[in-house]
């Protein structure tokens, strides 16, 4: 079933509360996807590429998961661990580096690359993985955020949502592909790299393969509508932006609120519920095959 919340901040009047009404909002989607969560929020562009590595197995050695990593690509490399996570921030190439973990770390999965976003993501309640991570202590310009009721696959926190692969770029979905296999080796053909059997990561994938051609998100998501095939409500987070898109069928709930200050959007209104000065929102179901995105960019 699935819950998806997506926050974004036009001005910055609640931006210091992004992680707490964050987690509100994730909160009320428990019911949704009890088995997992997780949720990508974007701040400050930072001077360096970050990269937010999940560990396997919980014990990979971060230390010398670094230092292989310097010696290997010659990118200078800062590492903190965080639980089983870890941020790596990259002075150099974040995609030289992003390419080269995934090649020669099988115990590691790359969650997240770019200057602005983190991504952050585990398996039981969704309360307790926010908690974990402390979403509710952090501020920034928009998240977005999963929970996860596995109907077609294992629950690992690795197959759980965000999905990024592109710098900066980022996908939750509540939905299913048909045609995820085909594209998977198409986008491969075109330099992908994938880590999951999950479908929603080739939706991230397309993405930012199109992202990477030169398509700016509403284009990107244009071909979207063309080239995938299933049913999808998709909310999406780039550096400066944030975009919503439903399948042509719409069968998947999504709401979006919009006020002077943000624009939430989530599989219920009960999570827009928690936002303040919601009262004063203008409330709307989106339509199907119709783009929604917002951007700081000029």
């Amino acid at each position: 079933m699935c819950g998806i919340v997506g926050l974004y901040m036009k001005t910055d009047k609640y931006a210091g509360d992004l992680g707490r009404l964050s987690a509100l909002m994730l909160h009320e989607m428990r019911e949704r996807g009890p088995d997992s969560a997780g949720f990508a929020l974007y701040g400050e562009a930072d001077s360096v590429d970050k990269m937010v590595l999940l560990s396997k197995t919980g014990e990979t050695d971060w230390v010398h998961l670094a230092v292989r990593l310097t010696e290997a690509t010659g990118l200078d490399v800062e590492q903190q661990p965080v639980w089983d996570h870890a941020v790596f921030r990259v002075a150099g190439d974040g995609l030289k580096a992003r390419r080269w973990i995934i090649d020669n770390a099988p115990d590691v999965t790359v969650l997240s690359q770019g200057r602005s976003i983190e991504v952050f993501k585990g398996v039981g309640d969704p309360d307790q993985v926010a908690e974990r991570f402390d979403l509710a202590g952090r501020s920034g310009t928009h998240a977005i955020a999963h929970t996860r009721m596995a109907t077609e696959s294992a629950v690992t926190t690795a197959g759980s949502h965000p999905f990024s692969t592109g710098a900066d770029t980022c996908l939750v979905h509540n939905g299913s592909l048909s045609n995820h296999n085909r594209l998977r080796n198409v986008l491969r053909a075109n330099g992908e790299s994938f880590q999951t059997e999950n479908d929603s990561e080739v939706a991230a994938g397309y993405l930012a393969w199109r992202m990477r051609e030169g398509d700016n998100v509403d284009a990107a998501l244009t071909n979207a509508l063309k080239d995938l095939d299933g049913f999808y409500t998709f909310a999406i987070g780039t550096a400066d932006g944030f975009a919503v898109l439903r399948d042509p069928i719409a069968c998947k709930p999504a709401v979006i609120a919009e006020t002077d200050d943000w624009v939430a959007m989530s599989s219920e209104f009960r999570a827009i519920a928690t936002l303040p000065d919601v009262a004063h929102a203008e409330i709307w179901e989106p339509a199907p095959a119709q783009i929604y995105s917002w951007s700081h960019a000029a």
